[in-house]
This record gives C-alpha cells, structure tokens and sequence, in this order.
C-alpha cells in the first residue's frame, strides 16, 4: 500500500515555528498530484489547512481562521516533498498533523474524503 510519511513535529512553546515535511513511501512522483495537510485535535473533527493543486494552485480555507497567515504550505518538487510551516504557534494549534495526497476532484480539497494517500500524522504540541 501506498502511504505518506509525516516529520518535523514535536513540543514548542507558543510563538515558536515549525515546519513539517511529507514524503510518500514508497515513492512516487508527487508533482503530479494534488496534496494537502490536515489536523485532528483530540476530541475533534480532522480539519483541513491548506492543499495545493496538480498545477500547483495553493489554497487555504476560509475557516480556521487562525491558520490564515500562519501556516504556508508548498511542495518542492525536486526533494519530492510537501512542506507546512507553521509560524506564531498558539496551544490551539495542539494537533495531530496529517499529509494527504491524489484527491478526488468530486470532493473539497478540504475534505478528508477527497483523498486517496494518507500518513500517519506527526504530533505537534505547542505549551502557553
């Protein structure tokens, strides 16, 4: 089974930065396919934060309206990975962090059930 492989998460104090990384394993070409990251706090609904295109169209959702201007999203294409760097970490942010990839055009591009390729999330945890 294909399967994506999250990294870079951990516990950071609130203001701090991270940027996450996404690489499929085993691999293939991403440049081809659309991508996104998602996170599920405890409790809650896994939620998407922002997705690129086949085309490398980026876009982010309207709601969390937190994530606008602090999470940036990209793909770089000759490292065959997706990228989500999260700036001004707030606790809120405490979330387990998921990459996914070849979407469904039928769906969202933030709904999960737009996606074929999932990881198996890496924690990001953020103290006040």
């Amino acid at each position: 089974a294909v399967h994506l492989v999250e990294s870079g998460g951990g516990s950071v104090q609130a203001g701090g930065s991270l940027t996450l990384s996404c690489v499929p394993s085993p691999p293939y070409n991403i440049n081809n396919f659309c991508m996104a990251w998602f996170r599920q706090a405890s409790g809650k609904e896994r939620e998407g934060l922002a997705a690129v295109s086949e085309l490398g169209a980026i876009t982010y959702p309207t709601y969390p309206a937190s994530v606008k201007g602090r999470f940036t999203i990209s793909k770089d294409n000759a490292k065959n990975t997706l990228f989500l760097q999260i700036d001004d970490l707030k606790p809120e942010d405490t979330a387990m962090y998921y990459c996914a990839a070849r979407c469904n055009s039928y769906y969202s591009q933030f709904s999960e059930l737009g996606y074929r390729d999932w990881g198996q999330g890496t924690q990001v945890t953020v103290s006040s």
